[in-house]
Parts: structure tokens; C-alpha cells; sequence
């Protein structure tokens, strides 16, 4: 098995050493530092995983199901914690999906199932949600898209990159569709909490046995050095064999990462945490909203959740674009849309805080649509 590179992640690495002056698309809230949690933390905890759980730290894993809402249907051992959702996603995908099976995903959307399908010899099959549309996921097309050899489906919520946010209706539908032939429903949510419009969606793993949620503490708690995520299955052998294959991987816990996720977790931090993030979030993305608006060669569907959005470019290639306005003399960052199969596109973000410097980035890109020239 030889898994290729996407484009997202070529594009960060191509640009490491940009050292740009602003961002235009930070995909995560404003990070906290490390004396935030000092007054929590025990100066003589042990950093060793002798004694520990292997599924993760058990307060964490509460928190994890109480923050999903799952704690009236869902156990501590229905949960694991990862390095991350995509080690989670990698974990579920790796231990599902055989060569020839079916996998069904989105189009925008995180595009680690479309690099995990091919090294595995799987066969993809690929749903677009139009931007004419509002983003919407095409149901419809995702039931006919699945067969009697869809092993899996894999979509997120709110989506990555759009902020479409799917209804408890429309999940229990994707529920129904999946179960028709028995495949397994991944619902990535790393954005839950920050919704704009309505309030958070149920987590799959809650409406459908085979379902199962996966998250993490990197983005809308900007937690993403930390690298603790989650899945969480009521399918006990799902969970077990992604123990057995993380212990070949990245083997046990992070134990610091998880002390400190599990402070980060706590119903009073999180709750204050998510409240300054969601207000911080809501006065950038009505900012990025009016910028939009002012410009001529720009549109969007205004993001539902979550802390980016895509916007497309008229007439103007979103890789040229990105990389002239990462040059001088503009020196700001963001990503072009091809990142997720969207050429004529780039990501906008609300997060990073003050850090983004995002006013000098929207002034800057401005200058570039304003000059632009071919």
C-alpha cells in the first residue's frame, strides 16, 4: 500500500517557508498557551502510559461523549482517543475498507477517504454537492451512488470546507441509505460547536449502529498542537480493532496531550472556551461576508458552521491566485480551492485571531482582485 500525497497537503508543504504577513483562511480558532492550563495541571503527573487505559484517559472520555451529546446512549468504551480525527478516520478507514470495495465521499470535502480508497484498491465514487445549491449534500445522488459493495461512506458535518451543516433529517436519511446495504457512515466533526445558523447536529454515532463520529480538540479549541482527537462506535469490534492497529501506529496515548485535552474539556472551560470562540468567529465572518460582497470578481455561500468557507473566483485560476498573493508584494496566505477539487476557487477562515492579521490580508487581496490581470 502506497498512499499519495493530496493536494491540501501539498500546497502546506510548498508554502512552509512563504513566512507571509497575513492569512486569509485560518481553518482554526485563536490557540491558546500553555500557562492557561498551568493552574490545572499536576506538576508530578508521571509522563508514562503504564496504568493508563489504552482507549484513552477516562475523564476524557467522558467529556468526549458528553460534549457529543452521547452520554445517554453511547459508553466510555465506545470511545477512543486518537492523535487527532484523521489518525481516528485513518483508523476506521484502514480496518473497514478491502481492495475492491466501495467507498462513497463528497465533493468539496476533507479529501483523506479519496488518498486512503486509492492505496487501498479501492474503488471511490465521488457525490458533488453544487454551489448552486448552497452546498447541500444531494441525497438522492449519494443513494444512488451506493451499491451492495459500499463498505463505507464518508462525509463531514459541518463540511470541510463549505459549512453546510446537515439536519438530524437529512443524517437520519444518510443513516437509512447506508444501512440498506450494511455499509459503515464516518461523520467527521471537527467543526461541531461553531454553528452559525441552528445548533449542533446530532453525532451519528447516536442514530446508527455502524455509525461513527469522529473528532478533536484542534479546531474550534485551536487545540491542534495537542494532536488528541476521538472516534467514537457502539460497535465494540470496530473499536477494539482500531486499539490494535493504533498500537501499531502511533502506539498508546499522548498522555500530556490528553491531561491537557481533558482540562481544555471541562464544562466550564469548554463552555467559556466555545462562547469566545463562537463570538470572535461570528464578528470575522460577517467581516469576510461584507469583503465579499465588495468585491466584483467574488462570491460565496456564507458558511452555516465552522470557521471556513469557500468563495469562487470569476475567471481567475484559484492556484494563480493563491500563489500571486502569497508573493510580493502582498505576502499573504491562502488556499487555493484545488486543494479540495475546486479550481476556480480559495478558502476563506475566520480563525487565527489577532495573529491572522486578516484586515491587512482583505485589504491586500483586494488590491490583487482589484489589479488582477492575466
Amino acid at each position: 500500500m502506497k498512499v499519495k500525497i493530496h493536494t491540501l497537503f501539498q500546497y502546506l508543504l510548498d508554502t512552509t517557508e512563504a513566512d507571509p504577513e497575513a492569512f486569509v483562511g485560518f481553518s482554526l480558532s485563536e490557540s491558546p498557551r500553555l500557562g492557561e492550563f498551568m493552574d490545572a495541571l499536576d506538576p508530578a503527573l508521571p509522563l508514562d502510559w503504564n496504568q493508563k487505559s489504552f482507549r484513552g484517559l477516562p475523564a476524557l472520555r467522558r467529556h468526549v461523549m458528553d460534549r457529543a451529546g452521547l452520554s445517554d446512549v453511547c459508553k466510555p468504551d465506545d470511545v477512543l482517543i486518537t492523535a487527532g480525527a484523521a489518525e481516528a478516520n485513518y483508523l476506521a478507514f484502514m480496518q473497514l475498507v478491502q481492495p475492491g470495495d466501495e467507498v462513497v465521499t463528497e465533493r468539496p470535502g476533507w479529501p483523506q477517504a479519496g488518498v486512503l480508497a486509492e492505496a487501498v484498491g479501492a474503488t471511490l465514487k465521488v457525490v458533488d454537492r453544487e454551489e448552486s445549491a448552497g452546498w447541500v449534500l444531494p441525497l438522492d445522488e449519494v443513494e444512488a451512488a451506493v451499491t451492495e459493495r459500499t463498505q463505507l461512506i464518508f462525509v463531514t458535518n459541518p463540511n470541510n470546507p463549505t459549512g453546510r451543516l446537515m439536519t438530524r433529517a437529512e443524517l437520519e436519511r444518510l443513516a437509512q441509505i447506508a444501512d440498506r446495504v450494511g455499509a459503515w457512515l464516518v461523520v467527521d466533526e471537527v467543526y461541531a460547536g461553531l454553528e452559525w445558523n441552528g445548533s449542533r447536529a446530532p453525532s451519528i454515532a447516536g442514530l446508527y449502529p455502524r455509525g461513527i463520529t469522529t473528532g478533536s480538540v484542534s479546531k474550534a479549541l485551536g487545540l491542534q498542537g495537542l494532536r488528541t482527537g476521538w472516534m467514537i462506535c457502539r460497535d465494540p469490534d470496530l473499536i477494539w480493532d482500531a486499539i490494535i492497529l493504533r498500537e501499531n501506529s502511533s502506539e498508546i496515548m499522548n498522555i500530556l496531550g490528553e491531561v491537557i485535552a481533558e482540562i481544555a474539556l471541562r464544562p466550564d472551560r469548554y463552555n467559556q472556551s466555545m462562547k469566545t470562540a463562537r463570538a470572535d468567529g461570528m464578528k470575522t465572518l460577517e467581516r469576510l461576508d461584507r469583503f465579499v460582497a465588495e468585491q466584483p470578481r467574488l462570491d460565496w455561500v456564507k458558511p452555516q458552521a465552522g470557521l471556513i468557507g469557500l468563495a469562487r473566483l470569476d475567471g481567475i485560476d484559484g492556484d494563480v491566485f493563491a500563489k500571486r498573493l502569497l508573493a510580493d508584494p502582498y505576502r499573504t496566505f491562502l488556499l487555493p480551492g484545488s486543494s479540495y477539487g475546486m479550481q476556480n476557487h480559495v478558502r476563506l477562515g475566520v480563525g487565527g485571531g489577532a495573529a491572522a492579521n486578516l484586515d491587512l490580508g482583505l485589504e491586500r487581496m483586494g488590491e490583487l482582485l482589484a489589479n488582477w490581470q492575466t
